[in-house]
């Protein structure tokens, strides 16, 4: 059983929209973060596995003896607590409530379906390769847990109520995110910047909202994200590294955070941060972080075979973990009111207007509000709110994330320096 404990990220203070700019800081001299042990540095890595969190990682450290052996704390990471968003909220600095992708599936004003960020494409829509989220390569997890490309969960591809089904164009990445990133204005202070992740995602959708800047050099296999990371972080004078690392997270949606398999892919990922820290150059330091945790789901509920789960709902969105849902006009309160009486006392019930009182989007515009749902269902426990016709093959999976649980907000900071 999961912890009720919940944690509210805060945002300003060790959460991952502050990390990239304490990261700079540290570089260019300006400002030193007291909690990072990063004075005096020229070049940093932060190495980004997907899926790390930090109760997962505390529960298996003898799997993991490089990282924990690595100094650090625990940060948070955003809400909710899903790839999209938080790595939003690293490469911008900012928190959801700004930069706009509000979960897993994010509503978007004139279209009648959610988009997947990940894939940059509509809820439902084919193509594209398929990973945990759509961000791991070649491998299909959340999205479909068979090998190779795989299309959405949903119904078939097809246009939504505005225009052409491609958002590339329609929605264009640096038009809905246009705010300078981390990398940005790193590359703009004279500091070589490298982004070291599966060629896919150079130039995707999420990656051209909110990861953009400096250039890009794309890795293959662990060993070869080792070797180009310490390629990386030896150019110029002053260097960032940004490298992402994906199969602990598609091992633990596949197979269970709890699993042998997560487990024996942790050692996997232990070696290849060891191997980083023994080549570290001068001056340098690697970051290790996560995106989120994740939990072993129990129970599930399941919204398309639960009709009191979809009366005068219209759209629904974000994850089995953290689901946004949306009413028909003037319902919204009824709807809330039955969510809460069927799904009972493991899951938290907000209207949009409390949960953005509460700060889990951080500081929220009048944009972004209008996407997040009138009603929000967070799992408490073990428990997750599938839909087994519009999303089976996530419906399906044995771990999940999204809540505000701190087995699913807590991530490691750990940090080793040459």
């Amino acid at each position: 059983m999961v912890s009720p404990v919940m944690s509210v990220p805060r945002y300003g203070e060790n959460t991952l929209s502050d990390l990239l700019p304490a990261v700079l800081g540290a570089v260019t001299g300006n400002d030193v973060a007291p909690s990072l042990d990063l004075a005096g540095v020229r070049r940093v890595c932060v190495l980004l596995i997907d899926g790390l969190g930090a109760q997962q990682l505390a529960a298996r450290a003898e799997h993991a003896p490089m990282l924990s052996s690595m100094s650090g704390e625990t940060w948070t990471s955003t809400f909710p607590s899903t790839t999209a968003t938080s790595l939003a909220s690293l490469g911008t600095g900012r928190p959801p409530g700004q930069h706009g992708i509000v979960g897993y599936l994010t509503a978007v004003e004139g279209y009648d379906r959610p988009m997947n960020p990940l894939h940059w494409r509509l809820h439902g829509q084919a193509g594209g390769r398929s990973g945990k989220d759509g961000q791991a390569g070649g491998r299909s997890g959340k999205d479909g847990q068979a090998g190779g490309r795989s299309r959405q969960d949903g119904q078939a591809g097809g246009r939504s109520g505005k225009g052409s089904s491609d958002l590339l164009s329609t929605l264009v990445p640096e038009e809905f995110q246009p705010h300078p990133t981390v990398f940005e204005r790193a590359s703009a202070a004279g500091i070589a910047v490298t982004r070291v992740a599966p060629s896919y995602q150079q130039e995707s959708g999420l990656t051209r909202a909110v990861l953009r800047g400096g250039d890009f050099a794309a890795s293959v296999s662990a060993g070869d994200l080792v070797a180009r990371t310490l390629s990386a972080l030896n150019r110029g004078d002053r260097s960032v590294v940004y490298s992402y690392w994906s199969e602990l997270d598609l091992t633990g949606h596949v197979r269970g955070p709890s699993s042998d398999a997560w487990s024996h892919e942790l050692r996997q990922v232990d070696s290849m941060v060891e191997a980083i820290v023994s080549r570290l150059p001068p001056d340098a330091a690697l970051v290790v972080t996560a995106d989120h945790g994740m939990v072993d789901v129990e129970e599930r509920v399941d919204v398309d075979t639960t009709a009191a789960l979809s009366q005068d709902v219209t759209l629904i969105a974000g994850e089995p973990r953290a689901r946004h849902v949306f009413a028909r006009p003037g319902a919204a309160v009824d709807v809330a009111q039955r969510w809460r009486e069927t799904l009972g006392t493991d899951y938290l019930v907000v209207d949009r207007d409390e949960a953005i009182g509460r700060g889990w989007f951080g500081p929220v515009r009048p944009a972004v509000a209008r996407t997040i749902g009138d009603v929000l269902t967070l799992a408490r426990g073990s428990g997750a709110v599938v839909r087994s016709g519009a999303e089976p093959n996530q419906s399906a999976l044995l771990g999940h994330h999204g809540s505000l649980t701190d087995a699913e907000t807590r991530v490691p900071l750990l940090i080793a320096r040459s």
